[in-house]
C-alpha cells in the first residue's frame, strides 16, 4: 500500500527533470525590475526579478559576471538571457542568467533610488512630518494639466461625491524639461489662496513623462508646503519621489479626488453601516468565542487530564534521577578531597615527627659533648665539698672531707696538706 508514496527529494528531482528536458525552458528571454540585489564574496549574483504582477528568482554566477559592463541595483529594469531549472534544496524554480543588459530606463531608477534614499535620510518621509487631511474640505486646490482625462476625472469625481466642494486649478506642465519649475512655481502660488488640500498629479505614462514628479527641487517644495498635499501621478503601480514626499499618495488621480472629499452618500449610510457592523461584531464575537469554546472542551488536556499528571511525572523522574547523579558526583568529589586532605594532613604530621626527632637527636648529642660523665671515662674525676664541686685549692682545708667520683663510684678522702 505505501509503494504509491514517495519522497520530496524524489518530487522534486522529478519536477527539475521535467524543467530541465523542456526545450521551451532552456533559453529564456526575460525582461523586469531588479529587487533584492545581493552581490556574493565569491563572485555570484543573487537577486530577484519582477514585474507589476509576479517574481521569479534569479542567480548569475561568477563566469557570466565577468562579462559584465555594469553593475546590477535595486530597481533597475534589466534584460536577461538564460535557463529555468529548479534549486532542489528549496523546492523552487529561478533562472539561471547567462547574460543581462540594461533595458533603457535602468539609469533612472539607479537615480530615482539614489535621490530617494538621500531625502529617506533627511527625514523628508518621515511619518511625524505628514499633514492631515481634512474630513471635510471647502475648497481644493488641484495642479496638473488643464486639458486631459486626469482634470476630468478629478473635477467629475469631486461634483459627483461632494458637489459643494469648491475647486481652484493653478494649470501646468507635468511632462518635459520645463515641468519641473512651472509645478514649484504653481505650489508657491496655491499657498497664497485658502485652500483645505491640494492634489498634485497627473495620468499614467512612461517613467519618462513622469521624471518630472521625481525632480528633488519639486520634492522640497511639496514638503515645505503648508497645505496637505496629495499626490496622485500615474497609475496604481508607478510610484515617484513625489509620493514618498508627500502627506498622502492615491494610486490614481481619481484615487485623489475619492481621498479628498467624503462620499455624500456615505453620510446617508453611516448610521445604518455603524448598526451593521455592531451587529456583526457581536454575532463574529460570539462565533468566536463560542469556537474557542468548543476548541477548548475538545482539548486533549481536558480529554485527558491524567496526560497532564503524567507528563509532570516523567519529567518529575527526569529530575531525580539528574540529581541523584549529582548527588553522587558531590559525594565522590568531597569523599576524594577527603582522602586527599587526609593523606596531606599525614604527610605534614610525619614531616613534623620528622623535624621534631631530628631536633631531639641534634640537641642529645649536643647534651651528650657537654656529659661530665664522658670526661671522667677518659680518667678524669670530680671532686666535690659539701656538695660544691671542688676547682681551686683555695676552696678547701686540712682534715675537711671531700667526695671524688670516678668512673664506677665516688671515694671518699680527708684533706691532710694542702699544697700550691
Amino acid at each position: 500500500m505505501q509503494d504509491k508514496y514517495i519522497s520530496i527529494s524524489q518530487l522534486t528531482r522529478y519536477i527539475k527533470f521535467k524543467f530541465d528536458n523542456d526545450e521551451h525552458l532552456a533559453h529564456v528571454f526575460l525582461r523586469g525590475e531588479i529587487s533584492n540585489f545581493k552581490a556574493h564574496t565569491r563572485g555570484h549574483y543573487y537577486f530577484t526579478l519582477k514585474d507589476e504582477t509576479s517574481r521569479i528568482n534569479a542567480v548569475m554566477f561568477a563566469s557570466n559576471v565577468v562579462k559584465m559592463n555594469f553593475r546590477p541595483a535595486d530597481g533597475m529594469k534589466v534584460l536577461v538571457t538564460g535557463r529555468i531549472s529548479v534549486y532542489e534544496a528549496t523546492g523552487g524554480y529561478q533562472i539561471y542568467v547567462e547574460d543581462m543588459v540594461e533595458d533603457g530606463v535602468g539609469n533612472l531608477y539607479v537615480q530615482f533610488e539614489e535621490l530617494k534614499k538621500k531625502l529617506q535620510q533627511e527625514g523628508l518621509f518621515d511619518p511625524e512630518h505628514k499633514k492631515k487631511i481634512p474630513k471635510i474640505p471647502k475648497t481644493v486646490g488641484i495642479i496638473t494639466a488643464p486639458t486631459g482625462a486626469a482634470i476630468r476625472d478629478i473635477l467629475s469625481t469631486i461634483k459627483r461625491r461632494w458637489p459643494i466642494t469648491k475647486t481652484i486649478l493653478f494649470p501646468s506642465l507635468v511632462q518635459g524639461a520645463s515641468a519641473a519649475p512651472e509645478i514649484i512655481k504653481q505650489i508657491e502660488k496655491a499657498q497664497e489662496y485658502d485652500i483645505d488640500v491640494l492634489i498634485v498629479g497627473r495620468g499614467g505614462g512612461s517613467i519618462e513623462d513622469m521624471w518630472c514628479f521625481n525632480d528633488e527641487q519639486v520634492a522640497r517644495a511639496i514638503y515645505a508646503c503648508k497645505i496637505p498635499v496629495i499626490s496622485a501621478v500615474g497609475h496604481e503601480i508607478d510610484f515617484t519621489i513625489s509620493d514618498f514626499v508627500a502627506d498622502l499618495r492615491a494610486p490614481t488621480p481619481t484615487g485623489a479626488a475619492e481621498m479628498a472629499v467624503p462620499n455624500i452618500n456615505d453620510f446617508y449610510q453611516y448610521f445604518k453601516q455603524i448598526e451593521l457592523r455592531l451587529e456583526q461584531a457581536i454575532m463574529t464575537m460570539m462565533a468566536t468565542k463560542k469556537d474557542q469554546l468548543e476548541t477548548l472542551k475538545k482539548s486533549y488536556i481536558l480529554t485527558n487530564p491524567i496526560a497532564m499528571y503524567q507528563v509532570k511525572e516523567q519529567r518529575f523522574d527526569a529530575l531525580f534521577e539528574k540529581i541523584h547523579l549529582l548527588m553522587n558526583s558531590i559525594i565522590v568529589n568531597e569523599r576524594n578531597n577527603c582522602q586527599n586532605l587526609k593523606q596531606k594532613l599525614e604527610n605534614s604530621i610525619q614531616k613534623v615527627l620528622e623535624n621534631e626527632q631530628n631536633r631531639y637527636l641534634h640537641a642529645l648529642n649536643k647534651l651528650e659533648i657537654l656529659n661530665p660523665l664522658l670526661t671522667i671515662k677518659r680518667g678524669y674525676s670530680i671532686t666535690r665539698s659539701n656538695g660544691h664541686v671542688i676547682t681551686s685549692i683555695h676552696q678547701v682545708k686540712k682534715q675537711e672531707n671531700m667526695e671524688i667520683e670516678v668512673m664506677d663510684g665516688v671515694i671518699c678522702a680527708k684533706v691532710e696538706e694542702v699544697k700550691s
